[in-house]
């Protein structure tokens, strides 16, 4: 309307760019290319714009803060033990470096890129990239942003990733394939897997091991579904895997919330676990060593993944991280939920 002052936002709309890149090109935080900024310095003066001196100087500060977005529905964040425990192991480190953490939790591809727009605007100094998918976006994002980021993963980094972003990993294919081990050397032959989201690339890595570890030994993979990390997806996912005849005599959860639920179901089922089904999670959540029987499951070592990403990132800050960072410790834990399969 007439008389309304114009907006970073509207800048950043007619230059057909980002408010983040529109703030990076007024306060040189980051380089941006030279025809962007002559858009964006184009549109500016069309609008009559002008950056404010406090919004420059915040954007050319250290903040002493980094960022987090978990792209994950509260349900999900609220019963998966990963997220806490990541995060406890980040604030160990950012707080004895006197440097503070700002969470987004967000539920689409918007409001994820709003919340990293934001950091870019002078919140944050540097982010950490949980949830990585095939063909994600987010590194792209964060350079043109101008934001130092890690990316946390599940394996050792593939050919093609970005050299500009280091890679803090674990073997998660390792861990996977000693679950398959203790099953195959109890009896199992007819052993089937509840995946994560396949665009996940840590539910993808668990799946693929599985598959993997599963044709090593002569068996045939023929019990696979796609579950979401939720308690729901595990019941359903259980419940369907018990309707195939003959049924398997033991599932390979990708999270301890879809174990703990198959758990349940299987007994509601009328079946004893594990004489009649054994069941293995994945994260070790406190929950698994408490039931009856103990869920066989792996530690993951969430709060040593969380400082060892946030030292990383600092040390990228820096510009002084390495382009991978192997993170030990993933193991399997045994307890009562795996068993010989009953006589037939």
């Amino acid at each position: 309307m007439p008389g309304t002052r114009p907006t970073i936002g509207d800048v950043a709309r007619a230059a057909g760019v980002s408010k983040g890149t529109v703030s990076l090109a007024y306060s040189g935080k980051r380089p941006v290319a030279e025809e962007t900024r002559r858009r964006i310095f184009t549109a500016a003066e069309s609008l009559r714009w002008t950056a404010s001196s406090s919004a420059q100087a915040l954007a050319t500060s250290r903040t002493s803060t980094i960022g987090l977005v978990i792209a994950r529905r509260p349900e999900i964040i609220a019963t998966d033990t990963f997220f806490p425990r990541f995060i406890a192991g980040c604030e160990a480190v950012l707080a004895e470096a006197g440097i503070g953490l700002m969470l987004n939790v967000v539920t689409d591809q918007e409001a994820e890129t709003a919340a990293y727009e934001r950091y870019a605007a002078g919140r944050v100094d540097g982010v950490i990239l949980l949830d990585v998918e095939r063909d994600d976006r987010r590194p792209d994002l964060v350079r043109e942003l101008g934001l130092t980021a890690v990316l946390l993963g599940a394996e050792a980094p593939p050919a093609g990733a970005p050299e500009d972003v280091p890679v803090v990993y674990t073997e998660d294919a390792a861990a996977v394939e000693g679950l398959i081990e203790e099953l195959v050397d109890a009896g199992h032959t007819s052993i089937a897997h509840v995946s994560g989201p396949l665009q996940y690339l840590h539910a993808a890595a668990r799946r693929d091991a599985f598959v993997t570890a599963i044709a090593r030994h002569g068996l045939v993979p023929d019990h696979v579904v796609e579950g979401d990390f939720t308690a729901a997806s595990g019941r359903d996912a259980t419940a369907a895997l018990l309707e195939h005849s003959p049924r398997p005599t033991a599932i390979v959860f990708a999270n301890d919330v879809m174990a703990i639920a198959g758990l349940s179901f299987a007994r509601s089922a009328g079946l004893r676990i594990p004489e009649d089904l054994s069941l293995t999670g994945f994260d070790d959540s406190e929950l698994s060593a408490h039931l009856s029987p103990g869920l066989t499951s792996v530690s993951t070592g969430a709060d040593v993944r969380g400082a060892v990403a946030a030292r990383t990132l600092l040390a990228a800050l820096a510009g002084e991280a390495d382009a991978s960072v192997k993170v030990d410790g993933t193991t399997v834990v045994r307890r009562g939920s795996v068993a010989p399969p009953a006589s037939t």
